[in-house]
């Protein structure tokens, strides 16, 4: 699975389109929309993408993730339009026989969307607004 979306993400349904008898363990990744950025108040943030370029890097970067030893599977799906504190933003779920090439592979595969894949947010706080490349959940 691999999609932008802006619906709520459903964790469970993206852990279960991965499990598989085979598989020692499916470790997650979830980012969520936090209280602050440094000493800001964050109201809300709104993110952007082009969902076909965004979707074609992830599916880039799951592919390359998915030619590691030990990596059976893997499921990215990044969350636009405006999500409030608490609110989920991006999953990565990856499959794996093993937990250590899984946790590996899971924060390998989040560094890797944060540095190619174009989506943009803005952060909207009491003090105003700001767009930036997403590059942290």
């Amino acid at each position: 699975m691999i999609q932008v979306t802006n619906e709520v993400i459903r964790p469970e349904a993206v852990i279960d389109g991965l499990r598989r008898s085979i598989h020692g363990s499916v470790v997650t990744f979830m980012g969520t929309v936090r209280r602050y950025t440094e000493d800001r108040e964050v109201h809300y943030l709104d993110y952007e993408a082009y969902p076909e370029m965004a979707e074609e890097q992830m599916g880039a970067i799951a592919e390359e993730v998915r030619g590691r030893d030990e990596i059976e599977d893997v499921a990215i799906v990044h969350r636009v339009g405006r999500l409030g504190v608490g609110e989920t933003s991006l999953i990565v779920a990856v499959a794996s026989l093993h937990r250590r090439e899984g946790f590996d592979a899971c924060l390998y595969t989040v560094e890797r969307i944060k540095e190619l894949v174009p989506i943009w947010k803005k952060e909207v706080w009491a003090q105003g607004e700001v767009w930036v490349k997403s590059e942290g959940a």
